[in-house]
């Protein structure tokens, strides 16, 4: 069947809203029609050249996405027609090692999709029409597997639990999953974009004493105190080291998040820490990227780590993190800065880059 859908075909290039034609549900396949989708770095990425996937073949992006299932394939046991749902990119085999031992955001076995000798899942003219991360929801409907989708309580909004597909599971996530902070250390986290201030509320919500935000825009320091943070540095006014070292007296944070994919601020991050302090990188940098710090300028027995995803386990987190919304303990509302269209995808993108939003939300009928 025809659908509308945001297509990326080159580099640097806007997407274009393009007929493509989706497929029915195979097997463990799921057809969802879409509600909201948030708009992501990782989908900026692609279109800037940034990200490590192949781009020979049409694609159409966008991950972070919600909406009401359509029709399953006869093997789902997960969900059902009629069900709210909210898709991550996460998806995982269910039998590799890393999800045998609780950790399904490292999946090494690979989520089961179609071939590529098999008919596609999206097509335009026959060709295939490449879906990111297996979902692809700048588009009317997604088609994807069971292991990429978790039930929700059909009574939250659907764009606001869009946003916990990723940006706030990624944040919330490297908090209280990945870091290993506990209640009562210190936070510093430079970058506030969506998943920057989703880290901060999750830093609020573990109990971090302190929690300092950087970033270069006064906009998105101030969405920062709203959303926890207890100080503020904009470093294009201050050294950002020398004033997260001065809030925390002179000790470092004890806990540091790079949450933009940036190798200066990662090289800030490490040199924040306190002794026995950890730097979480959570952005994604570019595939070349190199961090590089003077030796001197860390405290002792300092860690440096990734987190992906926020080491979640989206089946148990999604509706955990938006029970926590429901609570009013995580504000999922004032993260949607703006709400839109699939047409204004290249404005969302525009705005994301120039700072202005947290989150850009589009919104289908």
């Amino acid at each position: 069947m025809p659908i509308a859908a945001a297509v990326f075909r080159e580099v640097h290039k806007p997407l274009t809203i393009e007929q493509v034609d989706i497929d029915k549900p195979w097997g463990r396949e799921v057809l969802v029609r879409t509600a909201a989708t948030g708009v992501c770095h990782s989908d900026l990425h692609i279109v800037d050249g940034i990200g490590r996937y192949a781009t020979d073949k049409p694609f159409v992006l966008g991950h972070e996405g919600s909406g009401v299932v359509e029709a399953v394939g006869a093997e789902v046991t997960t969900v059902r027609v009629g069900d709210h749902v909210v898709a991550c990119l996460s998806g995982f085999c269910g039998t590799c090692p890393q999800c045998l031992s609780g950790h399904p955001n490292v999946c090494t076995g690979g989520l089961v999709t179609r071939s590529e000798s098999a008919a596609p899942r999206l097509s335009q003219n026959g060709g295939l029409v490449r879906q990111f991360a297996n979902i692809a929801s700048y588009a009317e409907k997604m088609l994807l597997h069971e292991n990429s989708l978790v039930r929700i309580d059909p009574d939250i909004p659907l764009d606001r639990a869009a946003l916990v597909g990723c940006g706030v599971l990624t944040g919330v996530g490297a908090a209280l999953r990945t870091s290993g902070m506990q209640a009562g250390q210190t936070v510093a986290v430079f970058g506030c974009g969506g998943v920057g201030l989703s880290i901060i509320q999750g830093a609020r919500i573990g109990g971090a004493r302190q929690i300092i935000a950087v970033d270069q825009f006064d906009s998105k320091l101030d969405m920062a105190k709203a959303a926890g943070a207890t100080h503020t540095v904009n470093s294009t006014q201050d050294d950002a080291v020398k004033a997260v070292r001065a809030l925390s007296k002179g000790l470092g944070v004890d806990h540091a998040f790079e949450a933009v994919g940036l190798s200066i601020l990662c090289r800030q991050a490490i040199e924040s820490l306190a002794v026995r302090g950890t730097a979480t990188i959570v952005g994604v940098l570019p595939a070349d990227a190199t961090i590089e710090f003077p030796w001197l300028a860390i405290r002792p027995e300092c860690k440096v780590q990734t987190s992906r995803m926020g080491s979640n386990q989206f089946r148990v987190d999604i509706p955990n993190y938006l029970e926590f919304y429901r609570q009013g303990r995580l504000d999922l509302d004032s993260m949607i800065s703006r709400r839109g269209r699939l047409g204004d995808i290249n404005e969302a993108f525009r705005a994301m880059k120039a700072g202005e939003v947290a989150r850009s939300v589009l919104m289908f009928d």
